[in-house]
């Protein structure tokens, strides 16, 4: 399940959002992920313990992208891109546009 409008709310609110089934909560059952220090499934932490900006999280965990259900493969697609080298919304389009 995705985190319905991250984007608008307060920096606050934004760190306490969880949703069952997000993918920072199958992250949170990781026990790897676990043992590293992952303490909760909340987007705050999320966001500390992978070490993404607001926006790279966004882009992995917000429901504008697509709606309330979270397709795994769409998830982990999202993950590699806020995570590799030249992400953004530039090299987002570039990929979508050069294959």
């Amino acid at each position: 399940m995705a985190l319905a409008g991250t984007e608008y709310a307060t920096p606050d609110v934004r760190e306490k959002m969880r949703s069952t089934g997000s993918p920072i909560t199958v992250a949170f059952e990781d026990p790897i992920f676990r043992a590293q220090g992952l303490k909760d499934d909340t987007y705050g932490e999320a966001k500390r313990f992978f070490e993404l900006s607001d926006w790279q999280l966004h882009e992995v965990v917000c429901h504008c992208h697509v709606g309330a259900n979270l397709p795994a493969r769409w998830a982990a697609s999202r993950v590699r891109a806020a995570i590799s080298p030249g992400s953004g919304i530039l090299a987002w389009l570039r990929g979508v546009f050069m294959h």
